[in-house]
């Protein structure tokens, strides 16, 4: 008769079940071997029957077990296998701290708007609750389209409809679905430098992607039509990383570049925030083509943690799209969804842009304002400072970059180059500032003020 020994950190029956279990799975128990009746085993183990009745009929269900009628039950023929083995506890990188990280794009958590969110959530949780749990299109929530198509067209004066649009978590997952509906044998055009994580992303979905060089207006056209790009990606509102705008000669050159057959991805990632004077027009609102693809985030005007972005197809290519990819569902869950299309809706989004345009316009200012009262500015400059949130810092004088980078991390201070972003080796620099804290900033300069002062002194023996 089997004996088994029981706690109190368990039910008796999930005891008794994982102790059966145990027996067969390591041999203990014989394939084919008779199982004690229920009544017995019972009363042997001083348990009620139907404890062990609950047991064995977990054990039959997962195939364990087999029963015989008027026979009883038996040990089925289980694959033995190996005891699995301990498994290492895996330990997540953490991301090392700094003092200042000027390759940050976060959001401070004091501009985040907290409490109008909080409203438009109530509301919609209270008001909404049988939309919340209906199921969606794959395009994504209708009142979400429809207030994107509104904010177009105040914004941007883009008159797009609701269907044209796209919703999906993050640019990368909208980058796949193109990916997929173009298919993989095209040519992908990236500006060079440019957005690393998008080179990422071809290369995962085994596509080939070509760099090409920009010049002070963009992508260089020569370069273009020497290249047997098909798809061409572009951030002709503030390319990142060197924060260049595109002008309208080089625009209308694009523009003249596309065919039956190619594209162009317009990237607007933070074209909420130029800050000198009206937004400027999007290449797909003075495209007569239709052969531009807009794309668009909520990570930058709202917070880099919230993972909505949306895209906008030409007319042509919608049902053709849907026809392809709509078996996916929308990666954005209705609950975030409806909650920023009621925050769109009701005027918040709007006030909070606004709110930021000038909370970020006085941070550049005070920003601009140490640098050029320091002793950083008579060795450096600062250019392409007037429209998003970061603009570039470039050293005077030669200077080791790597050098430069590696002192500033071990004083906790995190800034990238260009090279970063498949740039030239020069000694130029990304300075995100929507999250610097501009207590920190005289320090930092200070340690980049010395570092230049001792390359310098360095050199000239």
């Amino acid at each position: 008769m089997i004996t088994y020994s029981f706690t109190n950190e368990d039910t008796l029956t999930n005891q008794l079940y994982e102790a059966i279990k145990n027996d067969i799975t390591n041999g203990t128990l014989k394939d084919n071997e008779k199982l004690p009746s229920k009544r017995a085993l019972a009363k042997h183990l001083n348990i009620s029957t139907i404890t062990v009745e609950n047991a064995y009929m977990q054990l039959l269900s997962e195939g364990y077990i087999y029963s015989k009628p008027r026979s009883g039950y038996y040990v089925a023929h289980i694959l033995h296998r190996p005891k699995r083995q301990t498994i290492p506890l895996i330990h997540e990188e953490k991301k090392e701290k700094m003092k200042i990280d000027f390759s940050s794009n976060a959001t401070s958590p004091d501009h985040f708007p907290f409490t109008s969110w909080a409203k438009v959530s109530r509301y919609v949780l209270t008001n909404k609750q049988k939309q919340l749990l209906e199921p969606m299109p794959s395009q994504g929530l209708a009142d979400l389209r429809e207030a994107i198509a509104l904010h177009l067209l105040d914004f941007k004066d883009m008159a797009v409809s609701p269907s044209q649009i796209i919703i999906g978590a993050g640019t990368e997952y909208l980058y796949g679905l193109l990916i997929q509906f173009f298919g993989f044998d095209v040519f992908y055009g990236l500006e060079t430098p440019g957005y690393a994580t998008l080179s990422h992303v071809y290369e995962a979905y085994h596509v080939t992607s070509i760099p090409l060089p920009i010049d002070h207006e963009g992508v260089k056209m020569s370069a273009l039509y020497d290249s047997p790009v098909d798809i061409l990606h572009v951030t002709p509102g503030h390319h990142f990383p060197t924060g260049i705008t595109m002008p309208i000669n080089r625009r209308v050159e694009l523009l003249s570049w596309v065919n039956t057959s190619r594209y162009i991805i317009e990237d607007d990632y933070d074209s909420e925030f130029r800050m000198m004077g009206k937004p400027l027009p999007s290449l797909f609102s003075i495209d007569t083509t239709d052969h531009v693809i807009y794309m668009n985030t909520f990570t930058k005007t709202l917070s880099s943690t919230v993972r909505v972005s949306y895209m906008v197809l030409p007319v042509h290519l919608v049902e053709a799209f849907k026809k392809k990819l709509s078996f996916y569902n929308c990666s954005v869950s209705s609950f975030e969804q409806e909650i920023l299309a009621s925050f769109i809706q009701e005027g918040y989004f709007e006030k909070h842009i606004n709110r930021m345009r000038t909370i970020y316009r006085r941070k550049r200012n005070e920003v601009l304002h140490l640098f050029t009262s320091h002793p950083l500015s008579s060795c450096s400059h600062i250019s392409e400072e007037n429209a998003g949130l970061h603009f570039l810092l470039t050293i005077d004088c030669a200077i080791d970059v790597n050098h430069f980078k590696e002192i500033l991390k071990n004083h906790q201070i995190k800034i990238k180059s260009l090279s970063d972003y498949g740039g030239d080796p020069t000694p130029t620099f990304i300075i995100n500032y929507s999250s610097l804290s501009l207590d920190d900033l005289p320090g930092a300069f200070d340690m980049m003020y010395d570092i230049i002062k001792e390359e310098q002194s360095r050199s000239s023996y």
